[in-house]
């Protein structure tokens, strides 16, 4: 998962082969396919490498999906309750978002940098017949024109090297009257002795040096750079874990993990 894997549209086809008479030479290397749909089985492997993402994930979707129910006045029992809703999922992985909220009738567009990543979303979005718009990009280089209703940054700005600068450019991808919803890590004692120390060395859910404390973010920085850019925070919860249970839940304890919902102000 560390390599980027070669453009489909330039792999060379396998050794020997021949395209059956009158058909069009085809670009696709076997030997490509098999590696992604290896990919493609970590990633949404319940049980595999991805288990705490999948542990979580069910929490995340109901948190943004009830926020965007609220805010744009949808019934939340209905199947296709973000039906005509553009969502951009900033580092959406191999699509454990992007997918279920396509099924509730949202227009997703996934972002991701790695490369190895979008072909896993690709290839398990076909498999689904789910049309999601994948695009290995950020948010960054993304068209400045374009806008979403509803922009994700799960689990992302721990990572950026300009907190401010990042959350300015989600800001602008918003429509007037749009949502954001991040989630992230505080910073303080607990977190380095949970997300850090128990995360990554004890329980081992995390290779180590996943995360980096100091890049952690509290939720009156977070405030902070997000009135610097015109959002104002309008739900927050705590994520926690419990080891009896084996699951995550909503609780007002945002010492470690915590999500956020803004709007503009």
């Amino acid at each position: 998962m560390q390599q980027d894997p070669a453009n489909f549209s330039e792999a060379p086809a396998p050794s020997g082969a021949t395209a059956p008479p009158g058909a069009p030479a085809s670009t696709v290397d076997p030997a490509e396919i098999a590696k992604f749909s290896k990919l493609s089985d970590e990633w949404w492997d319940p049980n595999g490498k991805m288990a705490p993402l999948h542990k979580i994930n069910p929490l995340r979707l109901t948190y943004i999906r009830d926020a965007a129910c609220r805010k744009f006045e949808r019934n939340v029992k209905s199947l296709n309750c973000l039906s005509g809703l553009r969502i951009l999922d900033i580092g959406c992985g191999a699509g454990l978002l992007c997918e279920p909220f396509t099924r509730l009738g949202a227009q997703v567009i996934g972002v991701d940098p790695s490369a190895t990543n979008i072909a896993a979303a690709k290839l398990h979005a076909d498999k689904g017949h789910l049309s999601i718009d994948y695009r290995c990009t950020t948010v960054e280089e993304m068209d400045v024109r374009e806008r979403f209703d509803i922009v994700l940054a799960m689990e992302v700005i721990e990572h950026v090297s300009d907190v401010g600068m990042f959350l300015n450019r989600c800001a602008a991808m918003l429509k007037p009257g749009g949502m954001m919803v991040v989630s992230t890590l505080n910073r303080n004692w607990k977190s380095f002795a949970l997300a850090i120390v128990g995360a990554e060395y004890v329980l081992r859910w995390l290779p180590r040096g996943t995360h980096q404390w100091d890049k952690f973010v509290t939720p009156d920085e977070l405030a902070h750079h997000l009135h610097t850019n015109k959002l104002a925070i309008t739900e927050q919860a705590g994520v926690v874990y419990s080891p009896f249970a084996d699951k995550w839940s909503l609780s007002s304890d945002m010492d470690v993990n915590y999500m956020v919902v803004a709007e503009g102000l």
